[in-house]
């Protein structure tokens, strides 16, 4: 597909009212990467999540613009990218160039966020912020007017496969109690160790766009099957 053939999806299209799941193609088979989108689109997903590491900004590497490209002709979901960068003002145009629907700045990033959400937005995608877990979540509330959703680590960024940080929960109703105090329609979305069980607190707190990966991806019953789950699972009693 040409760039001049691709119909954005910005994430203000998708209802704030509903849950989305979006997978991590992070915890997907890169051998059979078009296969894994393809079905975990027909199993229900709603985006699909691609996180990209510098190895400065967090302590690993992984895709760059070239992996949006590829998987931009495979899926009609919006491609949901979130650089963990030092310098993400740098790879913004080129991921919009690739494809990229929706882009997630880290407020901990180097260079002006005011600025690089407004040339998100001109590219014709949707933007969003997020923090690391130790970053207090007040650092967000000057951005919610600007962007069209937040997103709340889990887990530190860096790698998959971690343990769910309940110690997190709180910063998504904050957030959530705070957009909706503003009257904003700003999706909250919750990346790290999003499995059954961990999908209901976060859902109670106010989330409504989960990112979920060896759940999905990895599941014995198949992607249709875990990605129905998540969206079902009920606040832990406690």
């Amino acid at each position: 597909m040409s760039q001049s053939a691709t119909v954005r999806k910005p994430l203000g299209g998708l209802s704030h009212k509903a849950v989305w799941i979006a997978p991590s193609i992070l915890a997907a088979d890169f051998a059979r990467l078009g296969d894994e989108i393809r079905a975990v689109e027909a199993g229900g997903a709603g985006l699909v999540h691609v996180d990209i590491m510098d190895g400065h900004f967090v302590p690993n590497l992984s895709m760059g613009p070239g992996i949006v490209q590829a998987i931009r002709p495979v899926t009609a979901l919006p491609l949901d990218v979130h650089l963990m960068l030092s310098q993400p003002g740098r790879y913004i145009d080129p991921f919009v160039k690739a494809g990229a629907d929706h882009i997630t700045l880290h407020v901990e990033s180097e260079g002006d966020i005011h600025g690089m959400i407004a040339r998100i937005h001109e590219a014709g995608c949707s933007a969003g912020i997020t923090l690391r877990p130790g970053t207090p979540v007040c650092s967000l509330y000057p951005y919610l007017e600007e962007v069209e959703m937040v997103l709340v680590m889990t887990v530190e960024p860096g790698f998959g496969g971690q343990s769910f940080m309940r110690g997190q929960v709180p910063k998504v109703r904050a957030l959530r109690e705070r957009i909706d105090r503003l009257g904003l329609s700003v999706h909250v979305e919750v990346d790290g160790g999003v499995a059954v069980g961990t999908a209901g607190e976060v859902l109670a707190a106010g989330a409504n766009v989960l990112v979920a990966g060896s759940s999905v991806f990895h599941a014995a019953n198949g992607a249709a099957a875990a990605i129905a789950a998540l969206k079902a699972d009920m606040p832990t009693q406690g």
